[in-house]
């Protein structure tokens, strides 16, 4: 087999696999999840660092069905460092059945990634979402602070459930007293 066969099947097969996404084995996505209830604004609380969010505070995200079927994702952002306002549009697609929490979202054309909720509070306004590994987690809130509290109890779930809580980043919202 040639050498470029060999790279070009070696591509694809990476290709394929990117775009495949599924539920961490040790991550159990919320059920009797009701996407209606989901949509709109939703407040980014905390955060595991990550180059696509880098320097970004008041970073926020909105929800909306798509025509598809599919959610259309508007995330916003301040870019810190170099003090621009920046968005970027994604869409996001359930795994299985649309009453668990259990999604593929991309930003970048083909690709896609996990978000998975795996903690919400009966009233929607407070959600915990994991990606496809342990290195994304959110916590997010339909409003811009949220009490200790609450900050505790998603933190601990997400302590079960195997994230490295001591790298959470709670200096997002600007507007919020940092802990």
């Amino acid at each position: 087999m040639s050498k470029i066969r060999v790279i070009f099947l070696t591509f694809i097969s990476l290709l394929i696999s990117a775009c495949q996404i599924k539920v961490p084995d040790d991550i159990t996505p919320v059920n009797h999840f009701d996407a209606a209830r989901y949509l709109g604004k939703w407040y980014e609380i905390a955060r595991l660092d990550n180059k696509f969010e880098k320097n970004m505070v008041n970073v926020s995200a909105n929800y909306s069905l798509r025509d598809d079927n599919g959610i259309k994702v508007v995330n916003r952002g301040f870019d810190n460092e170099k003090q621009v306002w920046q968005e970027s549009i994604g869409r996001a697609y359930f795994l299985g059945v649309t009453d668990v929490a259990a999604l593929k979202v991309s930003f970048f054309g083909p690709f896609y990634g996990g978000y998975n909720v795996v903690k919400l509070d009966k009233d929607y306004q407070v959600a915990l979402i994991a990606g496809s590994n342990k290195e994304y987690l959110w916590i997010l809130a339909r409003t811009p602070c949220i009490s200790d509290e609450l900050k505790t109890a998603y933190v601990e779930k997400a302590k079960e459930i195997g994230f490295d809580i001591n790298k959470l980043n709670f200096n997002i919202q600007t507007s919020c007293t940092v802990q």
